[in-house]
């Protein structure tokens, strides 16, 4: 056992996916993780992860847990695959490989952000990478939402505190503007506030475009803060509008995606403006990047016809709720997954490899732990923004990898 300290570590806490983070370890456990928020110390924690394989709830091998688990899948007649989190985007690639063999549907994380990538698709998108936040934004909106409980260093990384070409003061070279909408409010700290009635939040950011463009919106008085705020807006030299794309804080509501991209897309004609969405951790962005590229959709995939279509109305959760799914595989934790597909896969047999696979809920038939990408294993993932970037294990050794235990069920079923 040697004591070491990494360097340069990205943590899959959420979806900032910071790559600065120096983790100490002594005795092969996680020590500290410096540069690390709350909610990324909690996710390296020290480290340990179980190292279970289980057959029908009793300790088997790895030969027995894959042959089972390959019986399982070839004898599925509708199965389904699911991406769940902590795992590589080379781990992902094997799971889409295996669901094109098995003719499966297949779904991910990545569905938890599907009404911002609809409105993308139906309506483009103005977006940027953080770092060019980070150096343009002089006026950032936060609509709808606080980052510091959910994405802890959004702000003092990309956002808000760093200085950057068109913010060389950092904080005091930048606007911080608020927009609650009922009870999900901004920042406490911002410079300015406006209010807006959850019922009027759609009309409000009709009325906003409207009056970037230069057309005539009326003299309603609950919308003039909101057209005072996008006169306000075309006068900045780069806004940055930033929302959440994740369910809890917001309602998932497509009108109200498309509206946002559309405000952002006109506010690039007298001014610049980024629209960017915060996603969570777990590498969910690179399940969406990975199937996109594989199949050239995002999420909501099938192979049933022998080649991928797209269901963004009928994914995971909704095939499970509705007992079409007879096998399931999970790649990835199964803590990560969202309640409504755990809470399903407990009526269906299902095979689990990824972290902690041992402790699901829903009680695969078949369950191999193994160790977390970003902790134990390398390769790739994605930031919010559609960035890659390399994953650099602090542990090794002591965990299974996910990529070859998944590769090696893909040799099994002729992947």
């Amino acid at each position: 056992m040697t004591d070491r300290t990494v360097a340069n570590v990205t943590c899959l806490g959420c979806g900032c996916a910071c790559d600065d983070i120096t983790v100490v370890v002594k005795q092969d456990r996680i020590a500290d993780a410096r540069n690390a928020c709350t909610l990324g110390s909690a996710w390296f924690g020290d480290g340990t992860v179980p190292a279970e394989t289980r057959v029908n709830g009793r300790t088997a091998s790895l030969e027995q847990a894959l042959t089972e688990a390959a019986r399982l899948l070839i004898g599925a007649t509708r199965p389904l695959v699911y991406l769940a989190g902590d795992v590589s985007c080379e781990t992902q690639r094997e799971a889409v490989a295996i669901a094109d063999r098995l003719h499966a549907a297949i779904d991910s994380l990545a569905a938890t952000a599907a009404t911002a990538v609809l409105a993308a698709q139906r309506r483009g998108r103005a977006g940027a990478t953080l770092g060019e936040i980070r150096q343009r934004a002089d006026l950032v909106v936060f609509w709808a939402v606080d980052p510091s409980a959910r994405y802890p260093r959004y702000r003092s990384r990309y956002a808000v505190e760093p200085r950057g070409v068109a913010a060389p003061h950092g904080r005091n070279s930048r606007t911080l503007i608020a927009v609650d909408v009922g009870e999900n409010r901004g920042p406490a700290d911002a410079d300015g506030r406006v209010a807006v009635a959850p019922a009027d939040e759609v009309d409000g950011l009709e009325i906003m475009r409207a009056a970037v463009q230069g057309r005539a919106v009326g003299e309603d008085a609950r919308f003039r803060p909101v057209v005072d705020l996008a006169r306000r807006m075309t006068e900045a030299r780069y806004v940055a509008l930033v929302a959440d794309s994740e369910p809890g804080l917001v309602a998932a509501d497509l009108a109200r995606a498309e509206a946002l991209v559309t405000l952002a897309q006109a506010l690039n004609t007298p001014t610049r403006c980024a629209l960017s969405t915060l996603r969570g951790g777990g590498n969910r962005s690179g399940a969406d990047a990975v199937l996109t590229w594989q199949t050239g959709f995002p999420f909501a995939v099938d192979f049933a016809r022998g080649y991928p279509s797209y269901h963004p109305q009928t994914g995971g959760g909704a095939v499970l709720g509705r007992g079409e799914v007879d096998v399931a595989l999970v790649v990835g934790a199964p803590a990560s997954l969202p309640a409504p597909v755990a809470t399903a896969l407990a009526r269906v047999r299902s095979v689990a490899i990824g972290p902690r696979a041992s402790a699901a809920t829903f009680q695969p038939a078949v369950a191999v732990d193994t160790g977390m990408a970003g902790i134990h294993e390398g390769g790739t993932a994605f930031r919010m923004d559609d960035v890659p970037l390399p994953l650099r294990p602090s542990l090794g050794g002591g965990a299974r990898a996910a990529l070859v235990t998944v590769r090696a069920l893909g040799d099994r079923l002729g992947a």
